[in-house]
C-alpha cells in the first residue's frame, strides 16, 4: 500500500514526518514524502522517496520573524503573502506525489491540498501534526492564543471556532483569488473537518506534556513525539569532542530555522548574556546565522550535531521553542529556556514552564542580556528544576510516539480501504 506524507516549513516541519515515514515504512508501506525542494538530500538519506515542493521556507521564517512575530493575524498573513504566489504549482505538485497513492496524510499548511486530493482520488485521508490543531477543547485555547487565567471553558473553545475561521477563512480567499487567475482550477469540497467523518488526526506530542483533553472526539489521538534517532552511532567532529571534554557541561544555544534582520545583535545579547553567568556554551548557527561574530574561548560554534545526541550533555538548552526542538530537549531530560519568536513557538513556551521544566519564556522582542542570564542561571542550576526535566524526560523516552500512530494509522486503513 502506497502512502503519501504532504508537509511544508522548515526541518522541524519535516523531520517528524521523516521519522512517522520511517515508522510506516518498516510496518511494510511504501512511503513518499513531499516537502520543500531543499529537503531532498536530508529526506533521501533516510532512504525515503521523496516528491518536491516549490519554494524557500527560509522565506516564510524572515517574514514570520520580523513581520508576524506572536500576532495571530500577521501570521495568517504573513502565511498567505508567502504562499498566494506558489499556490498553483504547490497544489499540482502535491497532486502529482499523491497521483500513485492508496492514502494521504498530511500536515498543517497542507491540510486543505491533501483533503482535496483525497476527495477527488475517493482515498483514506489522515490529518497528522505536531501540535493539537482542529480538534476544539475546553480545556485550552487554540494554537497562537495566550493561555489566560480568565478564559473560561466557553472562552477556550472559542478560540478555537476563531482559529479554524481564521485559517480556513483565509485558504479559502487564497483559493477563489487563484481561480480568478486560473479558472481551470476545481473547486474546493469544503472544510474536512466539518464532515460528519472528520478526518483521523494524530498529534505527534506526548501526553506527558499535553494530556489528550477529556472532550476530544474519537478522531483524534495523542500518539507521543515523531522523533527520529539521529544521535545512535554518531561521532563528533574533534573540535565539539575536545570542547565538551574540557571543561564542565555547557549551555546549547540555537535559535534552529529563525531567521531575522537583527541576529546580529541577539549574538551580542546572547554572548553577553553568557559572560554574565560564567556558562561555557555553545552555539548552534541555524539558518539565521546565530554566531557570527568573534567567540571567547568559552563558546563554540558548531554547523549541526543529532539533537539527541547533544542535548542529554547539555547543562541546559535555550532554543526558539520549535515543536521539534522542544520535543529533543524534552526527551533529554534537559531543562530549558525558550526565547518564542514566532508561530506556534509561544504555545510551547508556556507548556514547558508549566510543567516546570523552564524559568518564564523571554519573547523575543523583549530579550536583554539581564534576562537571559537569570533564565540560564535558573535553568542550569536550580535543582528542583532539573529533576523534574530528568523526570519527565525518562518518562517520555518509554514512549514510542512513532509506533503508536502507525498502529493507529493501520487500523484506520484496514476500517476504510
Amino acid at each position: 500500500m502506497r502512502i503519501t506524507i504532504l508537509t511544508y516549513g522548515s526541518r522541524g516541519d519535516v523531520q517528524p514526518y521523516v521519522a512517522l515515514g520511517l515508522g510506516l515504512q518498516r510496518a511494510g508501506y511504501r512511503v513518499r514524502l513531499a516537502a520543500p525542494e531543499g529537503f531532498a538530500d536530508f529526506v533521501t538519506a533516510y532512504g525515503l522517496d521523496f516528491a518536491p515542493l516549490a519554494g524557500d521556507p527560509a522565506v516564510l521564517s524572515q517574514r514570520l520573524v520580523d513581520v508576524a512575530g506572536l500576532n495571530p493575524l500577521r501570521t495568517v498573513q504573513a502565511v498567505i503573502a508567502y504562499a498566494f504566489p506558489l499556490g498553483r504549482q504547490v497544489l499540482a505538485q502535491c497532486r502529482e506525489a499523491c497521483a500513485d497513492a492508496d492514502a494521504v496524510i498530511a500536515g498543517f499548511l497542507l491540510a486543505v491540498a491533501g483533503h482535496e486530493i483525497a476527495v477527488a482520488r475517493g482515498i483514506p485521508e489522515i490529518f497528522a501534526q505536531m501540535y493539537p490543531l482542529f480538534v476544539p477543547t475546553a480545556e485550552f485555547p487554540a494554537l497562537l492564543f495566550p493561555r489566560l487565567p480568565i478564559f473560561t471553558a466557553a472562552a477556550n473553545r472559542l478560540t478555537h471556532r476563531l482559529y479554524t475561521a481564521l485559517f480556513w477563512g483565509s485558504n479559502r480567499l487564497s483559493y477563489r483569488l487563484l481561480q480568478r487567475r486560473y479558472p481551470d482550477l476545481p473547486p474546493l469540497h469544503g472544510w474536512p473537518f466539518d464532515s460528519p467523518e472528520p478526518p483521523l488526526t494524530l498529534i505527534g506530542c506526548s501526553p506527558q506534556v499535553i494530556p489528550r483533553p477529556a472532550d476530544w472526539p474519537d478522531h483524534a489521538h495523542m500518539t507521543g513525539f515523531w522523533l527520529t534517532d539521529e544521535g545512535a552511532g554518531w561521532t563528533p567532529p574533534d573540535d565539539l569532542a575536545a570542547f565538551l571534554e574540557g571543561g564542565p557541561p555547557p549551555v546549547y544555544v540555537g535559535f534552529g530555522s529563525m531567521i531575522s534582520r537583527d541576529m546580529d545583535a541577539v549574538t551580542t545579547t546572547v554572548l553577553e548574556a553568557l559572560a554574565r553567568t560564567g556558562q561555557r556554551a555553545v552555539l548552534l548557527g541555524g539558518w539565521g546565522g546565530l554566531g557570527r561574530a568573534d567567540l571567547p574561548a568559552t563558546v563554540l560554534r558548531i554547523d549541526a550535531a543529532p539533537h539527541d545526541w547533544l542535548f542529554p550533555r547539555m547543562a541546559a538548552v535555550v532554543h526558539h521553542g520549535g515543536a521539534g526542538t522542544t520535543a529533543a530537549a524534552l526527551r533529554a531530560g534537559t531543562p530549558m529556556v525558550v526565547v518564542p519568536f514566532a508561530a506556534d513557538q509561544a504555545f510551547w513556551a508556556g507548556r514547558v514552564r508549566a510543567l516546570g521544566v523552564s524559568p518564564e519564556p523571554i519573547p523575543r522582542r523583549a530579550l536583554t542580556a539581564e534576562k537571559l542570564a537569570y533564565a540560564i542561571r535558573v535553568a542550569a542550576e536550580h535543582a528542583p528544576m532539573r529533576q523534574r526535566a530528568a523526570a519527565l524526560g525518562a518518562r517520555i523516552r518509554a514512549e514510542d510516539g512513532v509506533a503508536r500512530a502507525v498502529e493507529i494509522i493501520a487500523a484506520h486503513l484496514n476500517q476504510h480501504p
